[in-house]
């Protein structure tokens, strides 16, 4: 799986595992993203994929680098995909 198709899979798990919010993007917290069973079988590096979603600017979190354990309370927001272009 190449960097592109794993945010694609980190996208679908954060709206998987996080809650929607009221503007219409998603909230998960790391610990949660870090400790599934599910996330650990699709992802080798969370945290890389993570630091490229976020250079991509699809995600949002404070900091640059994510650890378990010290950061599992870290919120990360899946961000609204941009609008369409009005003609």
């Amino acid at each position: 799986m190449n960097v592109d198709e794993e945010v694609e899979r980190l996208q679908e798990e954060i709206k998987r595992l996080g809650q929607l919010q009221q503007d219409g993007s998603y909230k998960v917290k790391f610990g949660v993203l870090f400790n599934d069973d599910r996330c650990a079988n699709i992802f080798e590096a969370l945290v890389g994929t993570l630091r490229a979603a976020k250079k991509r600017k699809i995600v949002t979190y404070d900091g640059e680098l994510l650890l378990q354990g010290v950061h599992d309370n870290v919120e990360i927001t899946l961000k609204l995909p941009p609008a369409p272009a009005a003609e």
